[in-house]
């Protein structure tokens, strides 16, 4: 399906751009606005920076219906057909928050002085999950089902309200903790599909987890950038990774937990010496 044009206005800026595609309310509206975005971005580029006034929280429909997390049920891989849906409806709502956090990232801070290529790296990210989104809605729709049948949580929102003045707390929690969640996560599920024979659902979650991976390597790379950029004294890679250990702390309301996967996340450039030490610190507290 062809992606629908962008009105005029979004097109003055990417900032304007963003902006627009966070306040659409419709998901699958906002999926495909997004990619044509990052399509104009790539035809002929615009600037950055615009006068903008980002919203606090993006655009959404009165479904679903949000609950606290610790009153969802845990999602299960099976056989059945309500089983996968409910996997399905999760997942989608995992991505649609990541086209919602991606945007935010170019829109709020693009009034820092970030080299073009950082723009370029999210706005691929916000068509990559936009990308997944669609993807994940096929699959709902294949099994009778649709985004907003279920309930889902608000908790992926609150990282970037917690950061909403904090670029440096975004990057370590959103790709880096966030994002590199899926690459521990994704395997499991690929595999007990694979068993019940679900090879499209699959073949779209191969999909996702490959991009995963260059989504937490863009937020590794930025981070480690900007903590130079702002003066962090950051010469020895352990220096660096107390930073990202000490910002998830502040932000991450959520836990590190094991078992990690290392070879998804060393691809990705992140060291057991990042994490490792964190998930140990979550594992004798109580949250």
């Amino acid at each position: 399906m062809t992606s629908p044009a962008l009105p005029s206005s979004a097109t003055a800026s990417l900032s304007a751009g963003t902006c627009h595609c966070l306040t659409i309310a419709d998901p699958h509206e906002k999926a495909r606005q997004t990619r044509s975005l990052y399509a104009a971005w790539r035809a002929s580029g615009l600037p950055p920076k615009g006068e903008i006034a980002l919203p606090d929280r993006p655009g959404r429909l009165d479904k679903p219906e949000l609950k606290d997390p610790r009153d969802m049920p845990k999602r299960k891989v099976g056989a059945s057909i309500s089983g996968r849906i409910a996997l399905l409806h999760a997942l989608s709502h995992i991505e649609l928050n990541a086209i919602n956090l991606s945007l935010d990232i170019v829109g709020r801070f693009s009034q820092i002085d970030f080299p073009e290529r950082f723009y370029w790296d999210w706005l691929r990210v916000a068509d990559d999950e936009a990308k997944h989104f669609l993807l994940l809605a096929d699959r709902l729709q294949a099994f009778g089902g649709r985004y907003g049948d279920l309930p889902a949580h608000d908790g992926l929102w609150e990282s970037a309200i917690a950061t909403a003045n904090d670029p440096l707390g975004r990057l370590a929690v959103v790709p880096m903790v966030l994002e590199a969640r899926g690459l521990d996560v994704t395997p499991l599920m690929i595999d007990k599909l694979s068993q019940i024979g679900d090879e499209d659902t699959v073949a779209a979650l191969r999909i996702i987890y490959e991009d995963e991976i260059t989504h937490v390597a863009a937020g590794r790379r930025w981070f480690e950038w900007l903590a130079r950029e702002s003066g962090h004294k950051i010469d020895e890679p352990q220096v660096l990774e107390g930073l990202w250990q000490e910002l998830v702390r502040e932000y991450f309301l959520g836990k590190l937990k094991r078992p990690f996967n290392k070879p998804a996340r060393f691809e990705a450039g992140m060291q057991p010496s990042y994490y490792e030490p964190l998930a140990d610190w979550y594992a004798d507290i109580e949250l």
